[in-house]
C-alpha cells in the first residue's frame, strides 16, 4: 500500500469510527471513556512488545507506533469498547460473547484482507493467537468499567 493510500486508509478508518460513536449519547461516552483509556494504556505497553518480538509487521515506513498502531487503536478500538459497554454493562456473559465477535471478525480481516492489501502482516502470531492478544483486554475493559462505577457510587 503506497504513503498516500495508507493515510487516507488510516484517516478513513479514525472517521469512520468517531462517526459510529457520535451515535451515542454524551452520557454513554462519558460514562464509559474511562474504561477505553485504561485498555489504551494496556495497549501502549503492549504494542512495543509486540514490535519487539515482532509478532506483526507494518508494511509501510516509518515503522511508529502513531503512523501504524495508533490509529486502530483511536478508531475500532474506541468505537468497538463504547459501543459494547454501552449495549452489554451490567451483562457480563453478554458483553463477553458480543466482543470476542467482534474481535472475531476483526482478526479474521486482519489476518485476510490486511494482509492482501500489503497493510501489515502476522509474523510471529497466528489467527487465534492474535485473536487472543486483543480479547484478553475485554476482561480488563469491563472490570475497570466496574471497579470505576463502584467506586463512584461509594463516594457519592
Amino acid at each position: 500500500m503506497s504513503m498516500k493510500n495508507k493515510w487516507l486508509f488510516n484517516i478513513a478508518m479514525i472517521l469512520l469510527s468517531l462517526v459510529t460513536v457520535s451515535f451515542l449519547d454524551w452520557r454513554s461516552i462519558k460514562r464509559f471513556f474511562p474504561a477505553f483509556l485504561f485498555v489504551f494504556l494496556i495497549n501502549c505497553i503492549d504494542v512495543p512488545i509486540g514490535k519487539k518480538r515482532r509478532w506483526w509487521f507494518f508494511y509501510n515506513k516509518p515503522h511508529s507506533f502513531f503512523y501504524n498502531e495508533f490509529p486502530f487503536l483511536i478508531g475500532p478500538m474506541l468505537a468497538v469498547a463504547l459501543w459494547t459497554l454501552k449495549w452489554t454493562y451490567g451483562n457480563f456473559k453478554k458483553f463477553i460473547m458480543l466482543n470476542a465477535l467482534f474481535q472475531l471478525i476483526f482478526t479474521l480481516l486482519a489476518k485476510s484482507l490486511f494482509e492482501k492489501i500489503k497493510l501489515f502482516k502476522l509474523v510471529r502470531l497466528n489467527a487465534s493467537q492474535f485473536f487472543l492478544y486483543f480479547f484478553y483486554k475485554a476482561f480488563f475493559l469491563y472490570g475497570f468499567q466496574y471497579v470505576y462505577e463502584n467506586k463512584k457510587r461509594l463516594f457519592n
